[in-house]
């Protein structure tokens, strides 16, 4: 049987069994924003909420929304069995970000889709401001204006890289990275 061609997992996997000697490992950075119905939890019923910036690794009610639900995601993830290695409060208020990794491919990528699908279904069982219930989304521009974005960055590793003296390795990938980097992004 030859995978569809919309299969990227297929794709990753041949991939990660070329470089298998390379010992490549990853990181996956997920951010996501939290609606209590139409606006991001945190976020006034009218109006806009404090200036970004402060939120970021919070503490407090004051500046952070829905703990609760990321609690519950990370212990479900944890009970799942998932390589989840944190959490933090990103910068705009109900935005938070977990991590996946580090993992072989295609491991890495399996468990960050299990873990979004846990994130959406656990957040089902919480309301929000109001009794609204409360959504996740991984949009990456959820509100317009000077506010904060949601991506999901990669970061990873080879074997020469975690070597001592692995810094020169580290500058060569970077390098030929670099050479194109609009390919990359």
């Amino acid at each position: 049987l030859t995978p569809h061609v919309t299969n990227t997992r297929a794709a990753c996997v041949e991939m990660a069994e070329k470089f298998r000697n390379h010992e490549v490992i990853f990181g996956i950075e997920q951010e996501y924003t939290f609606f209590g119905g139409m606006r991001p939890l945190g976020f006034p019923d009218s109006g806009l909420p404090a200036p970004q910036g402060g939120y970021y690794c919070g503490v407090g009610s004051d500046e952070i929304f829905g703990r609760e639900v990321v609690n519950a995601h990370l212990q479900a993830c944890i009970d799942a069995g998932l390589h989840i290695s944190g959490i933090n409060a990103e910068v705009m208020p109900g935005q938070w970000e977990f991590q996946i990794g580090p993992v072989a491919a295609p491991r890495v990528a399996d468990e960050l889709w299990l873990a979004r699908w846990i994130l959406y279904r656990i957040a089902e069982d919480f309301l929000g401001p109001k009794g609204t219930p409360i959504s996740a989304t991984l949009n990456p521009k959820p509100v317009p204006g000077d506010w904060n974005g949601a991506g999901c960055h990669t970061n990873y590793s080879t074997k020469a890289m975690r070597a001592n003296g692995g810094y020169d390795v580290i500058v060569e990938a970077c390098e030929k990275l670099g050479k194109k980097a609009e390919l990359h992004i």
